[in-house]
């Protein structure tokens, strides 16, 4: 398996200043939160040391108050931002984090979106000179005993027509439990990275806002989350689907939706898990 690492001790020649301010808020445990941004996805990943990686921001600005709702005032610094896909519901709220925040580095799968959106996002990236990183499967991301591994596309699922199946799919190792971050996938990648890896998980991402389209039993069946969370608003997909919670049910899962529990921040420490909501 292909395997190259980016180590973040390459981003500090990005800002050297704004690593020195990371070094002293460094923290002890994992921090995940599932940010209510609506019917679209954005995760928030702070790891033991303070490190931030933000996986997608959801369709609009909304994504900056449910950060300014999770970070101090005085943080303006992520250091990696990561777009699942060229999909507005994952990315439109990246291109107001970018005028608000200063980004180490941006990564995709380099699967090009087509709408005006996404240009001006690109522009926006470039104007602020901000590195684009191209990840795939068996790239991965370390910071001191975390790492975040890259288990999707490979070449062949990036010729996939259906620009979901195109989705960085991520597994942290961290704090002694594993989490799976999954952007749009459907039954096609979800069967390759169950045939390719160990998907064994304590936090499930559940794909596509709960399509029925997605999480499979099988997949399920390998994957085992503890605890799974449904990044979902009002929509008129009918999503979370009955059949995708009924799966999660069998293998007595504990779900969480945005749109029930708001955002729901997952604590780890030493393999402890803790989760709180911000309604019930």
């Amino acid at each position: 398996m292909r395997f190259w690492s980016l180590i973040f001790s390459v981003l500090i020649c990005f800002n050297a200043f704004v690593w020195y301010q990371v070094i002293l808020h460094s923290q002890d445990a994992l921090d995940v939160y599932f940010l209510d941004v609506g019917q679209g996805d954005s995760q928030l990943i702070v790891l033991p040391g303070g490190v931030k990686v933000l996986i997608d921001g959801g369709p609009d600005k909304g994504v900056l108050f449910e950060l300014s709702n999770v970070l101090p005032e005085t943080d303006r610094y992520i250091d990696i931002v990561v777009i699942t896909h060229p999909e507005l519901d994952h990315f439109g709220g990246i291109y107001d984090v970018a005028e608000r925040y200063k980004i180490g580095a941006l990564a995709v799968s380099g699967r090009e979106g087509e709408s005006d959106a996404w240009r001006d996002l690109l522009l926006l990236l470039k104007d602020k000179e901000i590195p684009i990183l191209k990840l795939g499967a068996g790239d991965a991301i370390k910071y001191e005993d975390s790492v975040i591994m890259v288990l999707s596309p490979n070449k062949s699922l990036m010729s996939n027509k259906e620009v979901n199946e195109t989705s960085l799919v991520l597994g942290l190792n961290s704090e002694g439990v594993r989490a799976l971050f999954t952007g749009d996938i459907g039954f096609t990648t979800e069967n390759y990275i169950t045939d390719e890896y160990d998907i064994d998980v304590d936090i499930l991402k559940v794909a596509h806002h709960g399509s029925k389209f997605s999480t499979g039993m099988g997949f399920l069946l390998e994957a085992t989350p503890e605890i799974s969370v449904i990044q979902v608003g009002k929509n008129r997909f009918g999503h979370p689907t009955q059949a995708t919670l009924s799966r999660l049910q069998s293998i007595g899962s504990s779900i969480y939706r945005n749109d029930e529990n708001g955002t729901v921040h997952v604590t780890a420490d030493d393999g402890i898990i803790g989760v709180s909501v911000a309604r019930k």
